[in-house]
């Protein structure tokens, strides 16, 4: 029964990705308006057949921004993640595979790091590096290195004893194929889910750092950044902070469902 209920929140999730995914890959090569062209005449307009879900206090279009903001928060998280993982697998791998001084001396750093909120640590990076969507990317991904190396290297703790791997040892295996061919394949399942909750919480983060002005910098568009510029205008335009904020959590309940699954 809780098999059949994985699934059904692995589909639905990715539904919801798909529903996202596909515009924002299509605002990388297109979209209905310029996401930086100003109009005065279409300041705060409402939603109509021109513009599907209005236009901003700057009269740009709120479609246009949102396809083109998808695509950059996609982006950054996919770079985030991608740079989390890599680094973050080979110092657990390390750490966890040789033990001894190296694993005390790089797991005390570690600790340290994790000691801080990824996203204060980000916040923290993108103060040293600056802002901007390159800098932003670098800096959780920086953040998300030690959580990813606390987890494999807790695998590789578990996994480097059992028999199959000694018999490998014994068989003449190098340290490096044992790594490689004989333990990372056995964490993929731990390690996949990580990269999707990675997902998750890169987009959470970057919109975070977007809304606080520190993250996604003009002209680039920004959905954390729609919502910061939407407060002023709550109660008389709902819809400018409506559009981007479910975009927003449609990604996140995506990722959220279907790393259920993997696990």
């Amino acid at each position: 029964m809780k098999r059949n209920s994985d699934k059904i929140n692995f589909i639905l999730g990715l539904i919801l990705l798909i529903i996202v995914i596909i515009p924002a890959l299509i605002g990388l090569v297109w979209t209905p308006y310029d996401p930086e062209a100003m109009s005065s005449s279409s300041k705060l307009a409402g939603v109509s057949l021109k513009h599907l879900m209005g236009c901003d206090n700057f009269g740009r279009d709120v479609l246009s921004r949102i396809m083109s903001g998808s695509s950059i928060t996609l982006i950054i998280a996919f770079g985030t993640v991608a740079l989390g993982t890599v680094v973050g697998t080979v110092l657990g791998a390390l750490a966890g595979f040789l033990g001894g001084a190296f694993d005390e001396v790089l797991m005390r750093i570690n600790d340290v790091f994790l000691a801080f909120p990824s996203i204060l640590l980000a916040m923290v990076m993108v103060a040293l590096l600056g802002s901007g969507k390159y800098q932003v990317m670098l800096a959780l991904g920086i953040a998300f290195i030690p959580s990813y190396a606390r987890i494999v290297r807790g695998e590789f703790i578990r996994i480097k004893n059992l028999d199959y791997v000694k018999s490998a040892r014994l068989a003449g295996a190098g340290n490096l194929r044992i790594i490689f061919v004989h333990i990372l394949p056995n964490i993929k399942t731990v390690l996949l889910s990580s990269v999707m909750i990675g997902f998750n919480n890169a987009v959470l983060a970057e919109a975070g750092l977007s809304f606080l002005g520190i993250g996604v910098q003009p002209p680039d568009a920004s959905l954390g950044r729609m919502l910061s510029e939407a407060q002023a205008y709550f109660f008389t335009r709902p819809t400018l902070a409506l559009f981007p904020g479910i975009v927003i959590v449609m990604m996140i309940l995506g990722f959220s469902l279907m790393s259920k699954e993997i696990r």
